[in-house]
């Protein structure tokens, strides 16, 4: 599955939430949506499943407009909303029953469409819970599920994470791992970043309706003419901290926890003299590797925490 987003344009009076946005993903990717709170990312996310309605421009799934052909594109997405909406009288599996009967899955495949799911997302035991006693990590567990009813080629996930505990979001994560190795093609937003990069190959990061930077994460991040090494050696961590001060090369160092956190004037080349250097003298270095720019580091280096 294929997805594009051309030149995306969304106006509510003289507020322009969506301003000319262009960007694409496709099936096995994991795309990160980055930006503040009002920046255009909920209105994106809704117009690509379909639930709003572009000022301009258009989505393309596969080469379906969502624009023009609203009901057809609605059968290749799933849109997990960053809340389920709280239901008293209906359990988890009639929830379920009801969604795939919406997509038109029939009796005996329906029953197994189901349970398969449910299967999944690990809802077994509690198929047969009300939604309104689930705890807030179960409830998304549904929300996912739901999603999932019909197979979508694209998943919208907005603010999946979002008041989960630590078990839950890992066990989330993992869910998105799997679907990911299944050809879906994932979009998700979360202002958790650093849990974000760790399952995002690319990210698409806007500010006030605006597209900053969109691309995989090495594509994204600033270039640099240095690059930052930690450097973790059994015993003489201050004094490999003084040594490093003392290194033409280094441009500034830190200790961090039990390593010391170097920044080199240099690259790979530079870095591969600086161990070599360390090993002659006598330092047992256990542990040498680069730090890059996470996520959190290129969101605040490329927006300005503007609001919309």
């Amino acid at each position: 599955m294929h997805v594009q987003v051309v030149n995306l344009k969304k106006h509510f009076g003289r507020t322009k939430a969506v301003d000319d946005i262009s960007f694409d993903f496709s099936d096995g990717q994991i795309v990160g949506f980055v930006g503040p709170n009002g920046a255009g990312k909920t209105t994106t996310m809704q117009i690509i499943s379909t639930l709003d309605t572009p000022t301009a421009g258009d989505i393309y799934l596969n080469n379906v407009s969502v624009v023009q052909y609203p009901e057809k594109a609605r059968r290749l997405v799933g849109f997990m909303p960053d809340s389920l909406p709280t239901h008293r009288d209906i359990t988890v599996d009639d929830y379920l029953d009801f969604f795939a009967r919406a997509f038109g899955i029939r009796c005996n495949r329906r029953h197994k469409v189901v349970e398969g799911i449910e299967e999944f997302t690990n809802l077994l035991g509690i198929r047969d819970k009300f939604l309104k006693t689930l705890s807030k990590g179960m409830k998304q567990r549904v929300s996912l599920a739901r999603a999932l009813i019909h197979d979508p080629g694209v998943l919208v996930l907005d603010e999946p994470a979002s008041g989960l505990d630590p078990r839950a979001r890992i066990e989330l994560r993992e869910l998105l791992k799997a679907l990911s190795e299944q050809n879906k093609a994932i979009i998700i937003s979360s202002h958790i970043l650093s849990e974000l990069a760790e399952i995002c190959d690319s990210a698409v990061i806007i500010e006030r309706g605006k597209l900053l930077k969109a691309g995989t994460l090495d594509e994204i991040t600033p270039s640099q003419a240095h690059c930052t090494v930690l450097i973790r050696t059994i015993g003489k961590l201050k004094d490999l901290y003084k040594k490093m001060l003392q290194t033409p090369t280094v441009i500034d160092a830190r200790i961090v926890g039990t390593s010391v956190e170097v920044e080199i004037d240099g690259s790979e080349e530079e870095t591969a003299d600086l161990i070599e250097m360390l090993v002659n003298d006598g330092y047992r270095i256990v542990e040498a590797k680069h730090v890059r720019a996470g996520l959190e580091d290129i969101f605040m280096q490329v927006t300005k925490g503007e609001l919309n």
